[in-house]
């Protein structure tokens, strides 16, 4: 069994964005990236703190909106709206969950997939389905960037992915498959799940269930991804795979924390500097 280091990975990510935004600012274009977080959620605070330290220690320009919890729809779009036009701004992210009374998609669907650095915009998932260039989520990105790292090709593969969310189980799928992986797709209302994951090669876990996966559903010598991120009565954080149980039968597999969470940002950080290279190339600063 191999740990996959999401740590060391991400802090590779990181210093390859660093070097790039400082090529970026000798040649007089600074990368941006603008958060909006609308309310007072702890975690969606957390997170965004995270990702401001993490944008300044890479080089790139932190914009930071907070907005209070009353913030009308109309309001948040327009903000959107002045950040779609602003020259200097390079990704728009949008922290979620949104208020209830704000319809998270059509506010995703307002920022121009040129700057939506998340990978949620429509137009960026078709692209991303048709096997075309655009902004890929973060997180299945990063898993990929880490299977990259440690020398595993999917191509061929049986890899099974647990759930189907917008954010990673969709588009997790999307890119295994454009990776020549064989992909099934699992879920609350899948059918002998445990007989599915017992075949796969690659798992990725992604329900949100602490210690779902167990040794049973994995056979011996699997990948296992664990993209889980929960907390216990007694504080503890896990996974959505029972590590200690399931790590002595698998090849390579990802620690909750130290795996995937780490790539989130640094997969955020990357799309950042893509979409400031884009702006360099569109006004004919650099060619490449």
């Amino acid at each position: 069994m191999k740990i996959l280091d999401g740590k060391a990975t991400g802090a590779k990510v990181k210093d390859e964005v660093k070097e790039r935004a400082s090529a970026l600012k000798n040649a007089g274009i600074e990368p941006a990236l603008a958060v909006i977080l609308v309310g007072s959620d702890k975690a969606s605070q957390t997170y965004v703190a995270a990702k401001q330290k993490a944008c300044e220690a890479s080089g790139i320009r932190s914009v930071m909106h907070k907005l209070p919890q009353t913030t009308s729809q109309n309001e948040l779009l327009a903000l959107i709206n002045v950040l779609n036009l602003d020259d200097s701004i390079d990704g728009i992210l949008v922290q979620l969950p949104l208020p209830a009374h704000i319809d998270t998609t059509s506010i995703l669907e307002a920022i121009w997939p040129q700057k939506d650095v998340d990978g949620f915009h429509a137009e960026n998932v078709g692209k991303l389905v048709s096997g075309l260039d655009g902004f890929v989520p973060c997180t299945p990105l990063g898993i990929m960037r880490i299977l990259k790292e440690y020398g595993i090709d999917v191509a061929g593969l049986n890899a099974v992915v647990i759930g189907r969310s917008n954010i990673v189980g969709k588009p997790m799928a999307s890119l295994l498959l454009n990776a020549s992986a064989t992909v099934t797709i699992t879920h609350s209302k899948t059918r002998n799940l445990k007989q599915i994951c017992s075949t796969a090669d690659l798992i990725v876990a992604a329900i949100g269930r602490p210690n779902f996966v167990t040794a049973d559903m994995v056979k011996e010598g699997a990948i296992v991804i664990d993209v889980g991120i929960n907390r216990l009565d007694d504080g503890r954080l896990v996974g959505d795979v029972d590590f200690e149980t399931v790590a002595p039968k698998s090849s390579f597999i990802t620690p909750v924390p130290g795996g995937v969470g780490p790539m989130t940002i640094a997969m955020l950080l990357s799309n950042t500097i893509r979409s400031a290279q884009n702006r360099a190339k569109n006004l004919g600063i650099v060619k490449e």
